[in-house]
């Protein structure tokens, strides 16, 4: 199903097939007064742990369709077992979810105006660790936006879900977790994955975004992160701290903020790209 959205670009309601799973998920069309001529520039957008493609107060519906806005494709989509899509989450797993993303990149580069060289990873919380990893695996991949990401997976989690549950998980095969049963193979995934270690390998460039009341992931991951990349021999990274903005953006200042360091950085780096085309000619 599509929708046209007054204001906005077209938006188009599909399913993708990884494996046995059904993926939903929502493809936003470039806005046709922003549109440049040529290939489009594209977003996919990988949502962090137990969320949705909706994102918390909608982030992720408003960051798409402001995407749209400036002239990208934005795809957002459901992880399995998340949203609307199929599956058992708890026991699916990081790999499972890299696995996904590249699903999702699939179908996004098989759209004829797409701009191969301009397709973007953005990864929120969890969702940013399976972004790292998936453009570290594929090399499609040319950009990254890691928003408040979440750098030690299985700590992360285990903090997050409190250590009670990932103990229950153990001992007895699975554990509830606000309706979502984790099975012990979804903990032993995320400790088999090591952003920091896998980071150097992506030779692309990265925006990190983390706000300074995050109290779920600390702002500290961010910083390492940036002294990290920056030890690479290709690929740029910039870092943005977005003051009293909390792990999910929920204020509306936080949210806007965040969109549009993301757009400019995105939008810069196409202009440096175009000029260098230009050059080298």
């Amino acid at each position: 199903m599509s929708v046209m959205r007054e204001g906005t670009g077209m938006e188009k309601s599909l399913t993708l097939k990884f494996e046995s799973l059904e993926l939903a998920a929502t493809l936003h069309y470039p806005a046709g007064e922003k549109r440049e001529e040529g290939r489009a520039p594209a977003v996919i957008i990988c949502h962090g742990f137990v969320g949705t493609r909706i994102g918390v107060d909608r982030l992720f519906v408003k960051t798409a369709r402001a995407l749209a806005e400036a002239g990208y494709y934005a795809l957002r989509f459901d992880y399995g077992g998340c949203g609307e899509s199929t599956g058992d989450y708890g026991s699916l797993g990081f790999s499972s979810m890299i696995g996904q993303t590249r699903t999702a990149l699939d179908y996004v580069l098989d759209i004829c105006d797409i701009d191969p060289q301009r397709v973007t990873l953005l990864g929120h919380s969890l969702g940013g660790a399976v972004a790292l990893h998936t453009a570290v695996k594929d090399r499609r991949v040319r950009q990254l936006v890691l928003w408040s990401a979440a750098f030690h997976p299985f700590n992360d989690i285990v903090r997050i879900v409190g250590r009670h549950v990932y103990d229950e998980a153990m001992a007895r095969g699975e554990a509830d977790y606000l309706g979502y049963s984790l099975k012990p193979r979804f903990f032993e995934s995320l400790a088999e994955h090591q952003p920091f270690q896998a980071a150097p390998h992506f030779t692309g460039d990265v925006l990190l975004l983390h706000g300074t009341s995050d109290d779920v992931i600390p702002t500290d991951y961010t910083f390492l992160m940036q002294k990290l990349l920056w030890m690479r021999s290709e690929g740029s990274c910039e870092k943005e701290i977005l003051f009293q903005a909390d792990h999910t953006y929920s204020a509306r200042k936080a949210q806007e903020e965040a969109i549009r360091h993301t757009i400019n950085w995105l939008n810069g780096l196409s202009a440096r790209q175009e000029e260098w085309h230009h050059w080298s000619i």
